[in-house]
């Protein structure tokens, strides 16, 4: 669905459709999120019930091809739902995002046995996918991974650990970037690992300062054999898949950020308007009016600089993977300002988690980190404008 750029409004202006879908999203999320959204956090509780609701709202896989039961939407139509999921609760959209990060790959680069195998139980949620790249020693330089598989007759010996996996333990399925050959990049390939495969097991969940709702954990392989039909592609496409799919997501991830730190901004417009001191509401104070000025331009700017890199995407321009990774960068740092900023304006009872402002700054931390840290944005952005 093509959205159009309203010169009137100075925005992108969605279509019919996609102003549907936000809205069905949006009241998904305010009847069967937001009420839980502080109780799962401080339980540190993943909702799987919750989360498999979304499976017939078309969530399960909302750019993977219908034929298997996905949504076939485009790469705006999912910034648009994550932003809407993200105001319930930012740790929950990106949960959603990174399982239908794993199935499109499968959609995308898998043979037809692949998709017809896993991807009508990930489009329904009876089976949940995370995303394993990150290894304890390789982050920012993925291609430096030291998970192994090694060929023998008819599987892959897999042996290595993958660090801060969403949903370690409690998925079901685990899209796997790992070597199998010399070199960096054209040695890595892509594997589909079952969660009951012998040898796969979890580390201890992560204590962490933000998404509370998600498990993160080590993935751990001892000599865990997984079937050569698991491969996705070709020996050596690893890199590419895993590249490919970081593109979507950094989009994905920067709309839940977009869609956090408007809920923030929106309770703080509430609470400035009711709270008193000196005789008056406190929004009627001008350093206030200008703060909050400042923080709608944020919103404003990041969501117009995200619907354009998100339709560059959905039309493959040549320049798509420089925009997704300039809206990433810029879209979570004003999402994370913009929080934190909410929080300030409610004072001291902003540092308090009864009220939601806190868990969203927390939240909205990490997404300057995940899917590739803002500092290696900026690398990929000059990259593209000095080769």
């Amino acid at each position: 669905m093509d959205a159009v750029v309203d010169a009137t409004e100075g925005r992108f202006s969605l279509t019919d459709e996609q102003r549907a879908i936000q809205d069905m999203v949006a009241a998904f999320a305010a009847d069967r999120v937001a009420p839980n959204a502080i109780e799962w956090d401080l339980a540190k509780h993943l909702p799987v019930d919750v989360i498999r609701e979304t499976a017939p709202l078309g969530l399960g896989g909302i750019y993977v091809r219908d034929d298997v039961g996905g949504s076939g939407l485009g790469r705006l139509d999912a910034v648009v739902i994550f932003e809407a999921l993200a105001a319930a609760c930012p740790g929950f959209s990106s949960f959603i995002s990174i399982h239908n990060m794993a199935a499109w790959m499968i959609d995308s680069f898998g043979s037809e046995e692949q998709r017809q195998r896993f991807l009508p139980k990930l489009t329904s949620m009876e089976m949940i996918a995370s995303y394993c790249l990150t290894e304890p020693g390789s982050g920012s330089d993925a291609a430096a991974m030291k998970t192994k598989a090694v060929l023998d007759g008819d599987a892959y010996v897999v042996n290595g650990t993958k660090q801060f996996i969403s949903g370690a333990g409690s998925n079901d399925v685990y899209v796997t970037m790992v070597k199998t050959g010399e070199g960096a990049a054209a040695g890595v390939s892509a594997l589909v690992i079952e969660k009951d495969t012998p040898g796969l097991s979890f580390g201890t969940p992560e204590s962490k300062m933000g998404w509370h709702m998600q498990p993160t954990a080590q993935v751990v392989f001892d000599n865990c054999r997984v079937p050569i039909e698991n491969r996705i592609g070709d020996e050596g496409m690893g890199f590419k898949i895993a590249m490919a799919g970081l593109d979507g997501g950094r989009l994905n991830i920067a709309a839940c950020s977009l869609g956090g730190a408007q809920s923030a901004f929106d309770k703080a417009l509430e609470y400035t308007a009711e709270r008193q001191a000196f005789g008056r509401p406190i929004n009627q104070f001008q350093g206030l009016q200008f703060k909050m000025a400042d923080m709608a331009t944020s919103l404003e700017a990041a969501r117009l600089f995200l619907y354009a890199a998100a339709d560059r995407l959905d039309r493959q321009a040549h320049d798509a993977g420089k925009w997704s990774a300039m809206a990433k960068k810029f879209v979570t740092d004003e999402g994370f300002q913009v929080a934190n900023d909410a929080l300030q304006l409610f004072g001291g009872y902003g540092y308090l988690a009864d009220y939601g402002i806190e868990k969203i700054v927390r939240d909205l931390r990490v997404h300057q980190i995940l899917e590739g840290t803002n500092e290696i944005m900026r690398v990929i952005i000059a990259r593209s404008l000095t080769r």
